[in-house]
């Protein structure tokens, strides 16, 4: 049989192409397959950071800042470990963004704090001399549109199986949960609080305990999650 496919190079050539492929698809794809899977310790987004998403996606926040550190020590120096697939697991859209106005964003949550957030949204220069960002006083008013997080939350949860309701990392806990569009909204709130007293802004404190959540609020949440 060999001596046949010497004396034919064409066949001989998709033999050899054949059993590489095959051979690299044996290696690569269990590796693939387990790289996409979420790393340990990552949950899928409670409903008041989901909202959060939806006001960074809403505002373009991805046009100017990516979320995708890559593996190269001048880029873990500055913001810490590389990305790894298997971080973005309950990401739908991916927000890995194409340019750098501004920072990267995937590990802020391990260097900023909500009242750093809060005061950089409200006047970038306060804290950033010479920053070109706008400020987004109007984020302080808006109401976080809780509606249509739980909505998108419901979608995920059936459509590509987003385990809410479940223990995730094995440890006898229900990870994140969603229940109700009341329960979530409830949980929603108690998350809020925390987050609004961590601005120290009496005025985001009051709004929420008048059951509204500024959209401010909600996308602090979501940057605070960012690890």
């Amino acid at each position: 049989m060999f001596g046949w496919l010497e004396k034919r190079p064409f066949f001989f050539a998709v033999g050899v192409f054949v059993v590489i492929a095959f051979a690299g698809l044996i290696e690569i794809v269990p590796d693939f397959a387990q790289a996409s899977r979420p790393v340990v310790g990552t949950k899928p987004y409670s409903l008041l950071e989901l909202a959060g998403r939806q006001v960074y996606i809403k505002e373009s926040c991805n046009a100017c800042h990516s979320q995708l550190i890559r593996p190269f020590k001048s880029e873990t120096d500055r913001y810490g470990m590389y990305s790894m697939s298997g971080e973005y697991a309950y990401d739908r859209p991916f927000l890995w963004g194409s340019k750098r106005t501004g920072p990267d964003l995937h590990r802020v949550g391990n260097y900023r704090t909500s009242d750093w957030h809060a005061n950089h949204m409200w006047d970038p220069t306060s804290v950033v001399p010479g920053s070109i960002m706008p400020a987004y006083k109007h984020l302080f008013k808006n109401v976080t549109d809780l509606e249509t997080a739980y909505a998108e939350a419901l979608t995920v949860k059936k459509v590509f199986n987003v385990p809410y309701d479940t223990d995730i990392d094995g440890d006898g806990k229900i990870d994140v949960k969603l229940g109700s569009f009341d329960e979530a909204k409830q949980r929603a709130l108690k998350y809020a609080l925390k987050v609004a007293k961590e601005t120290k802004r009496q005025d985001l404190v009051n709004m929420v305990e008048n059951g509204k959540i500024p959209e401010i609020v909600a996308l602090i949440a979501y940057l605070n999650r960012l690890k």
